[in-house]
């Protein structure tokens, strides 16, 4: 079977986790626990979920001209994402994501830098390879500007569509329109006003639910070991995109997502526990639900 074309547009991080006994008060200096740097970002992430998958996955975007630029192209090639697209922006640092974690809670800082730059402008020169695309996905975490241009382009050339509304902010309804699925969790979704056809909300170890002919429909979720929830979210958006490019049905695709989700919370970092495919089709046909 030829694989099917995944396009990723989005942002691309270094993650650096501190993790300490607590969290410093405010004027305070304090030692820490560890610290880890990791390749992150949730378009990054996504990529790499559908890479792993089994998709050919195309990564359009931007990282700065600096170390973190170069580490995560690299990366992102390793696991098998074309980085074609992917260009340094002079005199721009790559986008961070500061994290501080203390007693199972975290406080995020993430500073944009590069990803500002995945501008409208800056997609247009790409439009050949959304163009060959069997699905895009988007995220919150570049200009909203972008996501209208890509939304709008993609709806009037009958491209799917996947946006998941991440981090929450107000999405225009324009957007919300012309994207096929939305996949909020069960937190983001209280702040859409989006038809229910289009919602794939996404419940932690609950699992999902989506509605289908005017139904609430239920997925339940996989009893797994958690270790770290960090990047199921982003592992399910890419495992959908997936097995939706593949024209499975959505329930099957929301089954396959479930599943690499869960796998996906047995090992540390948003991308450290992503799974492969034969893992995903072993843990489905166990069940374990």
């Amino acid at each position: 079977m030829k694989q099917k074309q995944v396009t990723v547009i989005g942002s691309i991080n270094l993650d650096m986790v501190t993790t300490s006994d607590r969290i410093p008060h405010q004027g305070e200096t304090m030692m820490g626990t560890g610290f880890n740097t990791v390749p992150g970002g949730k378009g990054a992430n996504q990529a790499v979920a559908a890479a792993r998958l089994g998709a050919d996955v195309t990564m359009i975007g931007c990282v700065g001209d600096d170390p973190f630029g170069k580490v995560l192209i690299e990366n992102l090639q390793r696991e098998g994402v074309l980085t074609d697209y992917v260009e340094p922006v002079t005199d721009v640092p790559s986008g961070v994501a500061t994290i501080l974690v203390s007693d199972g809670d975290n406080r995020i800082i993430v500073t944009p830098g590069a990803n500002d730059y995945v501008t409208p402008t800056y997609v247009e020169k790409y439009l050949d390879v959304i163009d060959q695309s069997n699905i895009v996905v988007l995220q919150l975490e570049i200009p909203l500007k972008t996501i209208e241009y890509v939304t709008g382009y993609c709806y009037r050339h009958n491209i799917p569509v996947i946006l998941n509304p991440a981090p929450i902010q107000e999405v225009p309804d324009d957007v919300l329109k012309q994207v096929t699925y939305v996949t909020p969790n069960e937190t983001e979704v209280t702040s859409l006003d989006v038809g229910k056809e289009k919602l794939i909300v996404t419940e932690g170890k609950q699992g999902v639910r989506y509605f289908q002919n005017g139904k609430v429909q239920h997925v339940p979720g996989f009893n797994v070991t958690v270790e770290d929830t960090t990047g199921a979210g982003d592992t399910f958006n890419g495992a959908l995109a997936v097995y939706l490019a593949e024209n499975h049905s959505l329930k099957e695709a929301i089954i396959f997502a479930n599943a690499a989700a869960a796998l996906s919370v047995r090992k540390f970092g948003a991308q450290g526990g992503m799974p492969s495919r034969s893992e995903v089709i072993e843990l489905m046909k166990k069940g374990g639900q």
